[in-house]
């Protein structure tokens, strides 16, 4: 299995007027920009995904959507709470291996810090190990077998400035 891992895009600041949670901040119009850039990298990198699976909030529901429509996914977006800020990577992992017919690339769109807790739980076993995941990054992780710890291979770990160079 390969998981990708990306970050949403740059989005308004959190006490926006007529945003009172932080699950509906949306995208900014930079973000959108910048997403669709890197959407473009995707293409150039050859990406293509069984299933997108997103944290539920607005922002990231709307990188989930500017990708799906870059790359030509034809399947629905799916939400899992488990993405969203404080969720389980367990729950995440236990979703993932339930999914009816096994995944083999899967893109998850979620925040930080749980992308960056995650790629050290499956590369290092533990979540402690430092990773920074910037808005709008992308990172490939492949695994031969999907477990909560020490499993996956870190393949690569792109920023979003190297992203928006190769579109």
């Amino acid at each position: 299995m390969t998981l990708y891992l990306l970050r949403h895009g740059l989005a308004v600041e959190p006490g926006t007027a007529g945003l009172s949670r932080d699950s509906d901040r949306p995208l900014t119009a930079e973000g959108e920009r910048k997403l669709a850039k890197i959407a473009k990298a995707m293409q150039a990198l050859e990406l293509s995904f069984d299933v997108i699976l997103s944290s539920p909030y607005v922002r990231t529901r709307q990188t989930a959507q500017i990708i799906a429509r870059a790359l030509d996914y034809r399947k629905k977006v799916e939400f899992s709470d488990a993405l969203m800020p404080g969720g389980s990577t367990r729950k995440l992992i236990t979703q993932l291996k339930q999914t009816d017919s096994f995944p083999e690339n899967v893109l998850l769109v979620g925040h930080e810090p749980y992308l960056s807790e995650l790629i050290a739980l499956l590369v290092s076993g533990d979540t402690g190990l430092s990773v920074v995941m910037k808005k709008g990054g992308l990172c490939k992780l492949t695994t031969e077998s999907l477990e909560h710890g020490r499993c996956a291979a870190l393949e690569w770990l792109l920023t979003p400035k190297q992203l928006v160079l190769m579109a």
